[in-house]
């Protein structure tokens, strides 16, 4: 059939129809066969609905067909289907349509579903197969449309050079993209009862069924009018003809069927089993499905054809044997290479299926040569078999071992295309699941390296985290939380939410992240941070809004200072009763708005208090007012729990168990634990040299009263250094030097200079530029922050381990 005519068709060719249907469901090309056919100028088409222009219900009944060959009752379901969207595979079918002056056209039609950036998303074909059965001689000749799939086909060339003709709407890019997506799905075949097409495979049932409804009929017939019963070669060639058309028509089902049963989730495991299923014991006796390796751990692999070192995993084995015959010689699991000599590889490299009629005593050898000691002969012998490969994008990502029992009719032909197509529909629902797995778990590492890993204890608290991934669109979100040091002995906690879900979230999350990290680190008030973090949401774009809490505790003075950016209020539970409330402050505009100020509230704490902030995918569900959620998090969050890892589950447990959550969640919790007055010493000093010794002799007398000797001596010599850069290069008349014994030894020294100290390299006849190379190299961290009267410089040193009490 010459795909590409519209005119008067030539002896042996008919012309066709040709329409395109866009992703608005219209026509966006209507051929001038189009025209002809469905007797509708392009003027009246173009841009109209494709289900108002093609006639998909009412066309013809079996009684209307006079050759037979009824494809069901108008364009059908099929097309509607295809017209839809609801089908992703090509479909054909058969009709008699009425047409202009009361005529009635024998129409064969074939769908193709394009995909792609174009705007097109169906190619229909249609032709008018009256001429050929009208021109026929042959009595009883039936016309049929079908697919041909991985074969050569012959017009492919002559396809891709006449399709801009007859698409002239289209460049030449978007037909050869059409044109090979039309080889690869199959390509319009007409079929005609009288050739040998392909051999019948009875056993599936249907056939025999319609072979004697066929003879009962023609009994009946023959007793009506009195004539000898039928048989004789007429009666064979029609029941031939019924039983191939039989046997074409129940495949078409089954591939059908199994697409209907396969892809139902994304999972690729659970893809898997639905895949091997599908096909026994309908079509084979045992299905063995092998994959790639990378292709089951959900990764990329490298492009080029599979050798002998690719290894394979079996993932899949059904059967109709009696209960574990078949798991220990060939255990689902296991991983292997396959030699050049096996018809798997054969099948593998080439890409197509590869057909054993029967497996002899020899190939039989030859394939169980690779089970070292598992005897694999006597499961495969004298079976036929059928391996074909699970394909997609042209890249083959595993294959299936079908075997039929000695007892049951080999594999042939009809088989093998029925096979690949089988396989063909397979390989892209399992290369859509192993995309999806390995966009999951690229999603799941780098939601894993945005969330920070807090410490459980810091200076005055301790911390708890939890992070859920949501349940609507993968696991990556615009949830976070993080912790940041400040000077003091400070601790800044925030919590925030990216409006939205995906990478995009999860990148606008991290870029908020990093730049709330970096403003914490100038220890701005929270109100201004949250300002200045608008301000920077404003230069990334108006795309993404999100909510930011943040909230800075004090162990010192025993103050949370608190500022809020569209996000839920925290909860704080008291220790003197375990009374919770959420904490009343301005709830302040999302960070992206622009321009809305941001006010803080300063909330006293006492040692034991807890802080517990969340994002609202923790407290809202849909169609339930987001007050019973806030309510259930008070609640929860005032149990009694034996330590902070078991308060976080609990608040898990109360609020995740009312079903619906779809959102990421995000949770900290903190105890806030403070620092007692005897664990601070402060000191005031003048800015001049002499008070550097005064300053090391008050370190280590300070020490000593704390039972920290040990670090007497370092503590000492560093901050006599800090104190000594601060008289030679600050400019002022006085010092301040505070001592804070929490989970570390923390110095700091206060000035007005708001310049950082730098590190230099002091050469041998230097006087100055060692003291910060010193602090540098005893210290187990230091660092400088501005302040806003001037900067603070700090070291912390390592306390030593306490020792165990008596009966501890």
């Amino acid at each position: 059939m010459d795909p590409g005519t519209e005119r008067t068709a030539p002896a042996g060719r008919v012309p066709l129809a040709v329409v395109v249907v866009d992703r608005d469901r219209s026509v966006s090309h209507w051929s001038r066969g189009a025209a002809r056919l469905f007797a509708r100028p392009k003027e009246r088409a173009i841009g109209h609905p494709a289900l108002d222009l093609l006639p998909v219900t009412g066309a013809f009944s079996e009684e209307d067909d006079p050759s037979g060959g009824g494809e069901g009752d108008d364009l059908g379901p099929g097309l509607a289907s295809s017209l839809d969207g609801r089908s992703s595979y090509p479909a054909a079918g058969r009709a008699r349509l009425a047409v202009r002056e009361r005529r009635r056209a024998d129409v064969l039609w074939w769908a193709y579903p394009l995909v792609g950036p174009g705007r097109e998303r169906l190619l229909v074909l249609a032709a008018d197969a009256s001429s050929l059965a009208a021109g026929s001689d042959r009595a009883g000749e039936r016309v049929a449309p079908g697919f041909a799939l991985h074969t050569d086909f012959p017009g492919a060339e002559e396809l891709a050079r006449r399709l801009p003709e007859i698409l002239p709407s289209m460049s030449v890019g978007e037909s050869a993209r059409i044109v090979a997506q039309v080889l690869e799905l199959g390509y319009p075949i007409l079929e005609f009862s009288q050739n040998e097409r392909v051999p019948v495979t009875p056993d599936w049932g249907v056939a025999r069924r319609v072979e004697r409804h066929a003879r009962r009929e023609r009994a009946a017939r023959a007793a009506a009018e009195g004539g000898p019963p039928p048989g004789g070669p007429a009666a064979s060639i029609e029941d031939r003809e019924d039983l191939e058309y039989a046997a074409v028509r129940e495949r078409l089902e089954f591939l059908n069927e199994v697409s209907g049963r396969i892809g139902t989730s994304l999972d690729l495991a659970r893809t898997i089993t639905e895949v091997s299923r599908a096909v026994v014991p309908r079509f084979t006796d045992v299905a063995g499905t092998y994959l790639r390796e990378q292709v089951v751990a959900g990764e990329g692999f490298a492009d080029g054809v599979p050798d002998t070192t690719t290894l394979w995993h079996r993932v899949a084995l059904e059967h109709t044997d009696e209960p574990g015959r078949w798991d220990d010689v060939v255990p689902v699991g296991e991983a292997m290479p396959f030699p050049a000599h096996t018809p798997f590889f054969r099948c593998m490299t080439s890409g197509e299926p590869v057909l054993v009629p029967r497996i002899t005593e020899e190939t039989g050898h030859a394939i169980a040569s690779q089970f070292e000691k598992r005897d694999i002969r006597p499961l495969i012998t004298g079976r036929s078999m059928l391996v074909v490969p699970l394909k997609a994008r042209h890249v083959v990502l595993g294959f299936m071992i079908l075997l039929r029992h000695p007892e049951r009719p080999v594999f042939n032909d009809m088989d093998r295309v029925t096979g690949a197509e089988l396989a063909s529909r397979a390989g892209l629902v399992l290369d859509n699941a192993r995309m999806y797995t390995h966009q999951e778990n690229v999603a799941e590492t780098l939601q894993d390296s945005m969330l920070p890993h807090i410490p459980p204890h810091l200076a005055g608290c301790d911390v708890a985290t939890r992070y859920l991934p949501g349940t609507l669109l993968g696991r990556v979100g615009g949830d976070w939380f993080d912790s940041v040091k400040l000077p003091g002995a400070r601790t800044a906690f925030v919590v925030g939410d990216v409006m939205g879900h995906g990478l995009n979230s999860a990148a606008m999350m991290g870029q908020l992240r990093t730049a709330v990290q970096t403003m914490a680190g100038l220890d701005l008030q929270p109100a201004q941070l949250l300002r200045n973090l608008d301000d920077l949401a404003q230069r990334l774009g108006d795309t993404y809004l999100a909510t930011c809490l943040y909230a800075v505790y004090d162990p010192v003075v025993g103050e949370l200072h608190l500022a809020n950016a569209g996000h839920i209020p925290p909860v704080l539970v008291r220790a003197e009763d375990g009374r919770s409330e959420l904490v009343d402050l301005p709830t302040g505009a999302p960070i992206g708005v622009g321009g809305v100020p941001f006010e803080s509230v300063r909330v006293a704490v006492a040692p034991g208090d807890r802080l517990v902030m969340c994002t609202d995918g923790l407290v809202e569900v849909r169609g339930e007012d987001i007050g019973v959620g806030l309510a259930t998090l008070c609640e929860s969050a005032a149990h009694p729990a034996a330590s902070m890892d078991d308060a976080c589950d609990t608040i898990i447990r109360a609020l995740n168990t009312r079903g619906g959550r779809k959102d990421d969640v995000a949770l900290l919790m903190a105890r806030l634990g403070g620092v007692a007055p005897e664990d601070v010493a402060e000191w005031r000093l003048a800015a001049e040299p002499v008070e550097v010794r005064r300053v090391r002799e008050a370190v280590r007398e300070r020490l000593h009263v704390w039972g920290l000797a040990p670090l007497a001596e370092n503590a000492a010599l560093l901050a006599g250094e800090l104190v000594t850069n601060a008289v030679r290069h600050a400019r002022a008349r006085t010092l301040d030097l505070r001592l804070i014994r929490a989970e570390t030894l923390l110095c700091e020294v206060d000035d007005p200079e708001a310049e950082p100290p730098r590190l230099r390299d002091a050469g041998p006849e230097d006087e100055a530029g060692r003291g910060l190379r010193l602090v540098s190299t005893l210290a187990r961290e230091w660092g400088s922050s501005r302040t806003r009267s001037g900067k603070t410089v700090w070291f912390e040193l390592t306390l030593p381990r306490r020792r165990p009490g008596p009966g501890r």
